[in-house]
């Protein structure tokens, strides 16, 4: 898992050349993230936890002195000194390192989760751009177009072949798709101040977006099998394994503990008699044992983790369903788009053959301006129509490359 992958640009690069420059915008997203740089941050702590369970028990040194200095054979006492090590089990340490690594590798798994989410956010609302910025141009290509058969239906007026009302219908069609053209303008800042944001950037910031995007020849090549791969279910399994280190460490803290020590105890001379051990400190090692006889709480601990397996099992099952499930929808919806850009591409064909038509007539002198205006929406709603199929396609590969890419 510890790849630094921008997942989608990577498989997206097959599409079309609108992929580099998307990967510099999701390079930057990446970088400039804070909620990316704060789970960064919960991962090296989360890391530095490895260190903090390397450790031993604290060590107990203890000195005491006798106000009633106790008579021995050899002498009378006159202190106590004494140093102390508790030592968990053999391996024990090690097992907590495991457990601390395998929570940090739980934490890794959530920075991949939100570096995917965000490059998917990012590819979708650069998508939404390319949609709204090709519908104005489409309109602009529209209202110029209409704009030449004003001027046919201006000279047509001139010589008794079309009225006013005519050239008015054509002046008003012109005034809609002008106001459809500057909602789409607010609509277009309105989606750039969010891909701003998820940049982390200043909203005013201009978007470059490619001028033009189409759907290719092949879908690539998918395998659904991939699903097993995507970071929510691996976090799962990551989940999965920390439990798993939970239970061993727990087994190991059940085991006995032992300690080791010294004791010293300095004893003075006695002047009343005279022999070889006279006024000998004393030197007493030690070893202790901890012995955990009432081990409830260590049975209760394996019984949750027994239910944690569980538990953590039957959410992945669930998690791998949600996501066929989206697979799937998405797999429909993008073959949907491919089927529609097919007919919209038909559709505006003949509908240009339609305006040819219509524009020879001219020229043999009759002209049905009705006829126009009304070929003239077809061509506008068949060329929405196809870039709204473009944008779909695009939106919902980045969902699929989000759930199978590896």
């Amino acid at each position: 898992m510890k790849k630094n992958f921008i997942y989608i640009v990577i498989a997206l690069a097959t599409f079309g050349v609108h992929a580099q420059s998307l990967e510099s915008y999701l390079q930057e997203a990446e970088l400039n993230s804070p909620m990316i740089q704060a789970l960064e941050l919960r991962y090296n702590i989360a890391k530095e936890k490895v260190n903090e369970v390397n450790t031993l028990p604290n060590t107990t040194i203890g000195a005491g002195y006798f106000i009633s200095e106790p008579e021995t054979r050899t002498g009378a006492q006159r202190a106590r000194f004494s140093v102390s090590q508790m030592l968990p089990w053999f391996g024990t340490i090690t097992t907590r390192e495991n457990y601390a690594s395998s929570m940090a590798e739980t934490e890794y798994a959530e920075i991949v989760i939100a570096k995917r989410k965000l490059a998917l956010s990012v590819a979708q609302s650069y998508y939404k751009l390319y949609g709204i910025q090709a519908k104005q141009k489409v309109l602009q290509e529209n209202i110029e177009l209409l704009k030449t058969y004003e001027t046919l239906a201006l000279t047509s007026v001139e010589v008794g072949k079309a009225s006013a009302v005519d050239v008015l219908r054509l002046q008003i069609r012109q005034n809609e798709l002008q106001q459809q053209k500057e909602v789409l303008e607010e609509s277009y800042l309105a989606e750039q101040a969010v891909f701003n944001n998820l940049l982390n950037r200043d909203e005013s910031i201009s978007v470059e977006v490619v001028d033009e995007m189409d759907i290719p020849v092949d879908d690539p090549i998918l395998h659904k099998e991939d699903l097993s791969l995507n970071p929510e279910l691996l976090k799962y399994d990551q989940l999965y394994e920390s439990v798993t280190q939970s239970e061993l460490l727990n087994q190991k803290e059940n085991a006995p503990s032992f300690g080791i020590g010294l004791d010293y105890i300095p004893v003075s001379e006695r002047d009343d008699v005279v022999f070889s051990d006279n006024g000998k400190d004393i030197v007493m090692p030690m070893v202790t044992f901890s012995i955990p006889i009432f081990n409830n709480k260590f049975k209760s601990v394996t019984k949750q983790n027994e239910l944690r397996h569980k538990e953590i099992a039957l959410q992945r099952e669930e998690r791998l369903n949600v996501l066929e499930n989206a697979y799937a929808d998405a797999v429909s919806k993008r073959n949907q788009a491919r089927i529609a850009h097919q007919t919209q591409t038909k559709n505006l064909k003949q509908a240009k053959d339609a305006e040819e038509i219509l524009i020879k007539n001219y020229e043999t002198g009759t002209i049905d301006f009705n006829d126009v205006l009304d070929i003239q929406e077809l061509q506008l709603k068949f060329q929405t129509n196809q870039i709204q199929s473009v944008q779909l396609y695009y939106l919902q590969s980045a969902i699929i490359n989000y759930l199978i890419n590896k």
